[in-house]
């Protein structure tokens, strides 16, 4: 039984973390022939303190995901 751990930032609503989950599950089950009551699925979320990358936190970062310059 696998389990998978996704870590997030804080902020997605529900309905978002629900797609996840279902796609996530879908892709485990068909590549592994599972039933999906066989694969379990942790989320965790960071707030944007708790999380760094390039040396600084994400709540420090002025555009960390390059998310201002997206067409």
């Amino acid at each position: 039984m696998p389990i998978i751990q996704i870590h997030l930032i804080k902020g997605r609503d529900q309905e978002k973390k629900r797609k996840l989950v279902a796609s996530v599950t879908d892709a485990v089950c068909s590549s592994l022939d599972l039933p999906p009551k066989a694969v379990q699925i942790i989320l965790s979320e960071m707030d944007t303190n708790d999380y760094a990358f390039s040396g600084k936190f994400v709540a420090d970062q002025d555009d960390p995901y390059g998310e201002k310059n997206k067409s």
